[in-house]
């Protein structure tokens, strides 16, 4: 499965990957040198340490390739009045009574805790290109249907950032 991404995100990435080639993997290399230099290396934490620090940032750096290499490029072709990309959108769960506000935002940046939902999830997917005023349904993962009514939609202001695994 291909991840979607925008032209923005895969900028994010890159930039990223600039900063853990010419930074991050500098610092790495010099701490693996140094640790290495405190003896042996059998019983060396620092040694450890910082070769695994080393892997970690080369795996991020493999991950993020293979990800702009696999990408499918999206862009939002939402009007200002729809529910789409970056934008912020307040629902009301009909069947609980209560508000929720969340952004939607590509896989990579969804992060739920931050009320940072993916397109693909079920809400996103059934509220994009709706208006206020419209209603959805959707599947939890439990099987149950959700339904939620549009109250508010506006252009999201704050910081987007990738997830870090």
């Amino acid at each position: 499965m291909f991840d979607k991404l925008t032209k923005s995100d895969i900028e994010k990435m890159e930039a990223e990957i600039e900063h853990r080639k010419v930074v991050v993997r500098k610092e790495a290399l010099e701490a693996v040198k140094e640790a290495r230099a405190h003896g042996d290396l059998s019983e060396n934490f620092e040694y450890k340490a910082a070769k695994q620090y080393k892997n970690q940032n080369e795996g991020r750096i493999r991950y993020l390739e293979k990800m702009i290499k696999t990408a499918q490029i999206i862009e939002d072709e939402s009007t200002d009045d729809e529910v789409g990309l970056n934008k912020e959108v307040t629902v009301e769960f009909i069947d609980m009574n209560r508000k929720k506000t969340f952004v939607l935002v590509t896989t990579v940046l969804g992060n739920s805790r931050e009320g940072k939902i993916s397109i693909d999830s079920p809400i996103g997917m059934a509220v994009k290109g709706k208006k206020v005023g419209d209603e959805a349904e959707f599947t939890l993962p439990n099987g149950n249907v959700s339904k939620v009514k549009i109250l508010e939609i506006k252009k999201y202001e704050g910081e987007l950032e990738l997830r870090k695994f």
